[in-house]
């Protein structure tokens, strides 16, 4: 990696002066895991279907809000498309760690075009009720639990350890890009047309995905160790190597108090768009977009860095400016002010998640990867519900603006806390890294000190 830096700094020394040139050597930089046919296939695939997703996202939002209008069945149905990735993600880690990552990857994906093509059928034919919404999302959540952790843990075979970093903040801003496109398409067609055409170019979607990862030549892993615990003695494994492990439990506590205060203010956005900015489904769109953009360009500032230098100290900024950003949101009440205001609330969120993810990926041996990143999942997505069920059951009493206020307080609080214990965790990290292979040698004392 150092060697690598070392010869881009030469290259943009050579060019100085060159504008043109300067730019390519940039936009290697921001697309180096490109490099792999695999990721290729893989960007292009996640690409497409990632813009189907977030098109059912907010079409099933719009839906359970025009069906409903209740604050707490929008909860409700947040709560019970998540809560099987905190129940289920260990046993999907589990499966990441002891089987061919790709094929579960592409179980998972048919599974969902399945699920996605069935919601289409029942909202187009006017049968479809909130419970089916309610179980469907429950399916759903249940095949994300195994394809979380399969699909995190795929990508160091895809493009290695040296542009790990990079492909993350590639699949991020892929991810983001998607939530720029989908959602704003998403309000135009159920504007139009309803929301059951949403859910079937989502299921289609899933087609490109799949293609994708069967165009593939992936080389064979190191078997897994053979030994006769019980299923259940290895996934306690990486419980005990995270609890164990100080900073890898540090990002990953501070990672779910942001998913259980703060990120359910997704939930709530029918609420922002319908009753207070009078925005109705186009709205709903826009915003969701809004946010997407932001996440977008924070996932490309993330892909424009190099090494893992700083990435701690990002972490905990990006906490901090996602609950200023979210307190700020709660307090407007004009439409394009909030949009504009969700534009930071993306860009910090996406910060936060993108530069945990490499630091934690950075830090754990291989054997382990799929059940620490399925503890990642528990803590990103698996905590959401239980947000989304308490941000829709206190939204009913105080209101949508001041739930989503507290959980910008919140946030701060536990930014801060994560901020004071930094300087304490760097060493155990500078060595975790350097075991890894991440990093190479002894870094001079200043980086010692200052390198996360």
């Amino acid at each position: 990696m150092e060697k690598r830096e070392e010869t881009l700094a030469r290259n943009s020394q050579r060019l100085k002066g060159n504008g043109e040139g300067r730019a390519a050597v940039r936009l290697r930089l921001l697309l180096r895991a490109l490099r792999h046919r695999n990721f290729q296939l893989f960007f292009s695939g996640q690409l497409i279907s990632l813009i189907g997703t977030w098109m059912q996202n907010v079409a099933l939002a719009w839906l359970v809000y025009r069906l409903t209008g209740s604050p707490l069945l929008l909860g409700t149905v947040g709560f019970a498309g998540q809560i099987p990735v905190f129940i289920l993600a260990p046993a999907g880690g589990l499966l990441a760690d002891r089987y061919n990552r790709r094929r579960i990857v592409i179980a998972t994906q048919a599974s969902a075009l399945v699920l996605a093509l069935v919601l289409a059928g029942l909202t187009l034919a006017g049968s479809v009720r909130v419970w089916h919404i309610i179980l469907l999302a429950s399916l759903l959540g249940a095949v994300n639990a195994f394809d979380i952790p399969a699909r995190q843990a795929f990508i160091v075979q895809m493009v290695g350890k040296e542009d790990l970093m990079n492909a993350i903040a590639l699949n991020s801003s892929m991810f983001n890009g998607a939530r720029v496109v989908g959602p704003a398409v998403a309000g135009l067609v159920v504007a139009a047309v309803g929301e059951g055409w949403c859910f079937l170019a989502n299921g289609v979607s899933y087609i490109a995905v799949i293609v994708a990862l069967l165009a593939m030549k992936v080389g064979r892993r190191a078997p897994a160790e053979s030994d006769e615990r019980r299923a259940v003695d290895h996934i306690a494994e990486g419980f005990r190597y995270v609890w164990h492990t100080t900073p890898v439990r540090a990002l990953l506590l501070l990672l779910g108090l942001v998913s259980v205060v703060g990120t359910p203010y997704t939930v709530l956005m029918p609420i922002f768009a319908g009753q207070i900015l009078h925005g109705g489904a186009r709205g709903l769109g826009l915003l969701m977009g809004a946010t997407g953009v932001g996440a977008l360009l924070g996932a490309l500032t993330l892909a424009m860095r190099s090494g893992l230098r700083g990435l701690g100290r990002m972490a905990a900024a990006a906490s901090a400016g996602f609950g200023a950003s979210l307190i700020l949101f709660s307090s407007s009440r004009r439409f394009w002010l909030s949009a504009a205001l969700l534009v930071p609330v993306g860009y910090s969120l996406m910060l936060q998640m993108a530069s945990s993810n490499t630091l934690i990926q950075s830090m754990v041996p291989d054997r382990l990867r799929g059940r620490v990143m399925s503890l990642y999942s528990m803590m990103f997505m698996g905590m959401a519900p239980l947000g989304a069920l308490f941000a829709g059951t206190v939204a009913g009493v105080l209101g949508a603006p001041r739930t989503v206020a507290i959980g910008g307080v919140v946030c701060l609080v536990g930014s801060a806390l994560f901020a004071w214990r930094l300087p304490a965790l760097r060493p155990e990290v500078r060595q975790l890294i350097i075991a890894q292979g991440m990093a190479g040698g002894e870094p001079p004392e200043e980086l010692t000190i200052r390198s996360v």
